[in-house]
């Protein structure tokens, strides 16, 4: 039974049988996804092995909670991004998913379709739909009604016909049941996409602030918490010493004497670049950009392994462009005097060394301008530290205030 009308197929859903329907990927082979009876015959009529899972198409990120428990946030982060569209979420199930749609597992996939009919027919329905591609395992994906009823003509109740699928591919399927997030398969949408939308989503603190400030401290609280640390300046030398880019680049600005010795020496660009704005300028763009793909890379790859806490450290944030990247930018500060104590004590050097190293970095009205919180650092390593994770904290339970 050809159809366009999405009460009849609902009733016919409601009644146990099964309808093919049509997604923005290919057409589905649907029944109620709470009821044995369907999904046993989903599993007859398509000749499917019963190991195999069964995912369930739902109406929208509402119904996440309906049917699954333990719901990582980067789920629901994905859900309103993606949803409608080719994307399945694979989470932890609740009891009144059937076992046979999670195969004996523990776990279900949730893909909510981009097609106008299918989403009235879940909403008429008012059901989650078991609906695997409408074909002969074994054989191509239908993308229209017609291709279906090659299949199927009077082996199922009916084929709501939405016209041609527009992408023809099935969706992309992640694995966010546990830590680290999986791509199952690769399908319409991009992983990048997901990379990027999860590393959009983490909260990234920018710190920042001259030598002997006390970024370190800022830092070791943040990675206290569970967040990552990515220092920019340890970004620059790992990716001097193993970007075959980077290298080629470098030797091709400033000879091959950084590399020398085989790995990067930054001494011979430094006699350069501090007495030539230019080349110096040119080396930030040189290694300026490299940073910031590498940084994306991490944090995409913290955000797949579900970690939701970051922080980023580098004298140049703001310069650099890297700032772009961090949700809340932190300007550490801390009086001259002090300062100079620090750095001459951590490093061995003389009064005047360390006065000029400090006169040569930006001012505290710099960092009072350009960022978000100002954090003083003018007492004892604990009373900063503490100062600190309380400001760290505040930021957090203020997300999760706005989230809720």
């Amino acid at each position: 039974m050809m159809t366009r009308d999405v009460q009849t197929a609902a009733d016919l859903i409601r009644g146990g049988g099964l309808v093919a329907v049509p997604t923005e990927t290919v057409y589905g082979l649907a029944g109620s996804g709470l009821s044995e009876a369907a999904v046993e015959e989903i599993y007859r009529v398509k000749g499917r092995p019963e190991q195999k899972p069964l995912s369930l198409m739902v109406s929208g990120p509402g119904d996440i909670d309906r049917y699954c428990v333990r719901v990582p946030e980067a789920a629901r982060i994905l859900a309103e991004k993606f949803w409608p569209g080719p994307l399945t979420i694979v989470l932890q199930a609740k009891d009144l998913v059937p076992v046979i749609v999670r195969a004996g597992g523990s776990t279900v996939g949730l893909r909510c379709p981009d097609h106008p009919l299918t989403l009235a027919l879940l909403r008429a329905c008012d059901v989650p739909l078991a609906a695997p591609s409408a074909n002969p395992s074994g054989q191509p994906s239908p993308k229209t009604a017609a291709a279906v009823a090659a299949y199927f003509d009077g082996k199922i109740a009916g084929i709501l016909d939405g016209g041609p699928c527009g992408l023809g591919r099935e969706s992309t399927i992640i694995d966010m049941s546990a830590a680290p997030y999986r791509i199952l398969r690769q399908g319409a949408l991009p992983e990048a996409e997901l990379r990027a939308a999860l590393r959009e989503n983490l909260t990234v603190f920018g710190i920042t602030g001259g030598t002997g400030c006390g970024k370190t401290t800022a830092l070791q609280v943040i990675g206290a918490m569970g967040g990552l640390v990515i220092d920019c300046d340890e970004v620059y030398h790992t990716l001097g010493a193993t970007s075959a880019e980077l290298r080629e680049k470098l030797i091709a600005r400033f000879g091959p004497a950084p590399y020398a010795t085989g790995v990067l020496d930054t001494k011979p660009i430094g006699e350069i670049v501090f007495r030539d704005p230019k080349a110096l300028a040119e080396l930030n763009a040189i290694t300026h950009s490299a940073v910031k793909d590498e940084i994306d890379r991490r944090l995409e790859d913290w955000a797949m392994s579900g970690g939701t806490l970051a922080a980023i450290d580098a004298i140049a944030l703001i310069e650099s462009g890297a700032a772009e990247k961090c949700s809340h930018l932190v300007g550490i500060t801390a009086p001259k005097d002090v300062r100079m104590r620090r750095i001459m004590a951590r490093d061995g050097i003389s009064e005047d060394y360390a006065r000029a190293r400090i006169e040569s970095q930006q001012p505290d009205e710099f960092y009072k301008q350009n960022c978000d919180k100002i954090l003083e650092n003018a007492g004892t390593p604990e009373a900063f530290a503490a100062q600190c994770k309380q400001y760290f904290t505040e930021v957090l339970q203020h997300g999760k205030r706005k989230e809720d």
